[in-house]
């Protein structure tokens, strides 16, 4: 009985500390994740359809409205367009708008500025791209 035991203690620590016995084949080992440092080239007629779906709710390109307005952007300082009522989290970021800060911020505003008014994120990396395509090409507009 003892020795029973014994080895029922001692193949549970063996399963708890994952010690590979001699019959267990190696796992393969996986390489981290690649973080993207820039974007997927974009495409601007698609992202003028993606902003007008999921941003124009709260966005314009030449009004402000819940959110600044987006017209001019590329090359802007965070926080600085006229007559808009900024978050002290955006008051503060101190970041010009390019396609990488626009990147990390519509992945996560939160993560980029905390305490932001702006809650809503861009999941998809490619969606994210198609709308900083079209922000540029209308920045240009100006």
């Amino acid at each position: 009985m003892q020795t029973q035991l014994f080895l029922y203690v001692m193949f549970l620590q063996l399963a708890v500390l994952n010690i590979p016995t001699a019959s267990a084949a190696p796992i393969p080992r996986q390489p981290p994740p690649v973080l993207q440092k820039t974007p997927p080239p974009g495409n601007s007629v698609r992202g003028a359809d993606i902003y007008e779906a999921k941003c124009g709710a709260c966005h314009s390109l030449d009004a402000n409205r819940i959110g600044p307005k987006h017209r001019g952007v590329f090359g802007r300082k965070s926080g600085t367009v006229p007559g808009f009522h900024y978050s002290a989290a955006l008051k503060k970021l101190n970041v010009v708008w390019n396609a990488q800060t626009l990147d990390r911020w519509l992945q996560n505003p939160a993560a980029m500025a905390r305490g932001t008014a702006m809650g809503y994120r861009l999941t998809v990396a490619q969606e994210r791209a198609d709308v900083i395509a079209y922000l540029k090409q209308q920045s240009s507009q100006h």
